[in-house]
Parts: structure tokens; C-alpha cells; sequence
């Protein structure tokens, strides 16, 4: 059965609709400050919220959240980087298998052990393929999760992997680069991923202009995610 928060996403996938997702990692969020940053991000344009991160050094997320449900009636996907970072306050997850890698935890080992949680929960889970590309420098994610990127200039391996995780089922594509990545994800790869998948393809990591999210649009994502550059620049979205 489909759920409506990825029912919505294909819809706008068939329309053509541009999806904008801002991504807040609970660790770098400042709670003083939080009202403020909300009614910026009500202001943004932003479709869908992510939260999450490859750590979690505090009990903020849960509070973040209902903060967020509070003033906000945007769609809020978990974006975890563990089976420990599940919450039920959220209203869905990407169930992120990161099939870039080789390293088996982060393809199925954390999968098994969140499913009893998720089948427990009112969570609408989405099933996505999640793909490291090279940004210049090593991510919080790839080391965490010991595993290589996909090389910047390999177009080729992107597709192959992308072309494999949608045959094996996985609902929607993740490109990214990384948080903070000093090279975007390369739009000739944007766009070679987009013309061979028909699923809805996400796109996020070193996209720091309306210029460069136009540009990443055009090359076939269905949603772009905005994260660092927002952490770093509450007024990003005012100031494009």
C-alpha cells in the first residue's frame, strides 16, 4: 500500500513539481533559537522536513520535532543515520540503504534491527537507495559508515547503482554528497541517474545558490535538500 507522504512525491514527480526539503541535524540545532528558525523555514518554500544525522549526541529530536508539528504542517521524515535515531513523533522515515557502500551494517545489518520498531510504529517508512558521490573531501557519513564514495567523475557507476537499487525495490534515489561538501554532486550525474531510474530522484549535499538548485532541477531531480547551507545562513532561503 502507498503511503500519502510518498504518494505526494510521485505526484509531483508525474506534474513536474519542484520538492524542497530542508535537512536539520538535531546536534547542530539550537533549541534557544528555534521559534526563529521555524518561521524561517515557514517562509522558505521548503515541501518536506528531514531530520536526522550520523550522530546523535542529544535528546533534542524529539522536542525538535513537536517544536517543528507545532507551528508547521510540512511533511517531517526521519533522516537517521542508526536504528537508535527512530522516533515515532516523526510522520515517516527514509529507510536509507546506503548502496554505494559494501559495508553490510549500513545495507541491512541496521535495517534488521529497526524493522520490529517500524512495524511497531505509526512511521509511513519509504524505501530509499542512498548514494555517496565523491565531494572533495571525506564526510561525516563515509567515515562513519566505513564505506568509498562513488568517484565525482564516474557518471557510470552512479547509474549502475542507481539502476540496481530501483530493481531491487527501493522507492526513491539519494545522491549525495555529503553535509558541507566542498563539490555538489555533478550534474552531468544528476542527470544520466534521472534519465535511466523512473523513481523519484533526491538530490542534496554543497548546493548553496537558487542559481545551483535551478541547475540541479533542470538535470531531473524531483527534490532538492537543503542542510548545511541553511545551518550556517538561517536567512538562505530570504536571501536567494
Amino acid at each position: 500500500m502507498m503511503g500519502e507522504i510518498y504518494k505526494q512525491i510521485i505526484t509531483a514527480q508525474q506534474q513536474g513539481k519542484r520538492l524542497l526539503a530542508i535537512l536539520l541535524d538535531p546536534d547542530k540545532v539550537d533549541c534557544e533559537q528555534l521559534d526563529v528558525l521555524i518561521d524561517k523555514m515557514a517562509l522558505s518554500g521548503a515541501t518536506h522536513i528531514f531530520i536526522g544525522g550520523s550522530l546523535l549526541f542529544n535528546d533534542q529530536q524529539d522536542a525538535i520535532i513537536a517544536a517543528l508539528k507545532a507551528k508547521l504542517t510540512l511533511p517531517i521524515l526521519l533522516f537517521p543515520g542508526n536504528a537508535a535515531h527512530i522516533t515515532n513523533h516523526a510522520d515517516g522515515m527514509l529507510f536509507l540503504s546506503l548502496i554505494s557502500g559494501r559495508n553490510p551494517e549500513y545495507l541491512i545489518g541496521q535495517h534488521v534491527q529497526a524493522a520490529p520498531l517500524l512495524k511497531q510504529s505509526q512511521l509511513e517508512v519509504i524505501s530509499t537507495g542512498y548514494i555517496l558521490i565523491e565531494s572533495g573531501k571525506q564526510t561525516t557519513v563515509s567515515y562513519i559508515s566505513g564505506t568509498m564514495p562513488v568517484p565525482n567523475d564516474k557518471p557510470e557507476i552512479a547509474v549502475a547503482t542507481a539502476l540496481a537499487g530501483e530493481m531491487i525495490g527501493h522507492k526513491m534515489m539519494y545522491l549525495e554528497a555529503g553535509s558541507g561538501a566542498q563539490l555538489p554532486v555533478p550534474l552531468e550525474t544528476v542527470r544520466k541517474v534521472a534519465e535511466n531510474i523512473a523513481i523519484p530522484l533526491i538530490v542534496g549535499g554543497g548546493i548553496r545558490s537558487k542559481a545551483h538548485m535551478e541547475q540541479v532541477y533542470q538535470a531531473g531531480a524531483t527534490m532538492v535538500v537543503i542542510g548545511t547551507a541553511f545551518e550556517k545562513n538561517a536567512d538562505f532561503f530570504s536571501d536567494l
